[in-house]
């Protein structure tokens, strides 16, 4: 795995470099999500499968490495960012592992066109309602994965009010905090209302990251209304008006 040491995880040896630890534990972790949900992927024919905001893509190169070159499964992976330098630094790495099937580009998620149909979506830590626009792409493409690590959540927490927890709501950090599972939570419901059996994990130990929940989705094609007018229910009774909402929606 050459990519952990040109990325800074490994040393040449074969050693975890100390500080990168956490980094490692979490490209680990990330791929027992992956693991997971290989029996949706069809191994005969081709899987595409986009990482938005890859950022360096430790995991998107980790990603590519298991499915295609572990596993043998026949994939293209694109990974999305807006920073131009992280583009074209992944590129180069690409093209020095021959990974000829995982491509990098400079973008933005709302605004993303490059694909007709996608089979899987990964966001991680994409930032406050980035995270919305890559759901509410992957639903319109019909994915079958979804999993996404949200980061930031801070639309729910400008609006947010309830005169019952205001023991909850009096102090910053619990409103900010409580807003944040309002706000994934929404989300996970609202994926379950478009047909996809959802479920939040923990992505990696609270010690490591507060920026730890997974939302893993996978289709069933089998729309939940119900799980809609929860999301109603909730947002009236909150005073929020998630992106998310707003975006399938439309």
């Amino acid at each position: 795995m050459d990519f952990l040491v040109d990325l800074g995880v490994m040393t040449k040896e074969g050693a975890i470099v100390r500080t990168r630890y956490d980094k490692f534990r979490q490209i680990n972790r990330f791929l027992e999500f992956i693991e997971d949900i290989l029996p949706q992927l069809d191994k005969d024919k081709e899987q595409t499968i986009i990482d938005f905001g890859c950022g360096k893509s430790y995991l998107t190169f980790a990603m590519y490495y298991y499915l295609k070159v572990l596993k043998g499964y026949n994939i293209r992976i694109i990974g999305l960012d807006l920073k131009k330098d992280v583009i074209e630094h992944c590129n180069q790495l690409r093209t020095k592992y021959g990974y000829d099937r995982l491509d990098f580009y400079e973008g933005d998620i709302a605004s993303y066109k490059g694909v007709d149909s996608v089979d899987m979506v990964v966001t991680l830590h994409a930032c406050d309602t980035a995270t919305d626009y890559a759901l509410a792409k992957a639903v319109k493409w019909g994915a079958k994965v979804i999993l996404s690590v949200p980061c930031c959540q801070h639309e729910a927490n400008r609006t947010i009010a309830d005169d019952t927890l205001s023991p909850v709501m009096d102090y910053g950090i619990l409103k900010e905090r409580f807003a944040a599972i309002a706000t994934d939570g929404a989300r996970a419901k609202l994926l379950e209302s478009k047909g996809y059996q959802t479920q939040i994990l923990e992505f990696i130990d609270m010690e490591h990251t507060p920026k730890n929940l997974l939302i893993r989705a996978v289709k069933t094609g089998k729309p939940d209304a119900g799980a809609y007018k929860e999301v109603l229910d909730m947002s009236e009774a909150l005073n929020i008006d998630l992106t998310l909402k707003k975006l399938l929606e439309d």
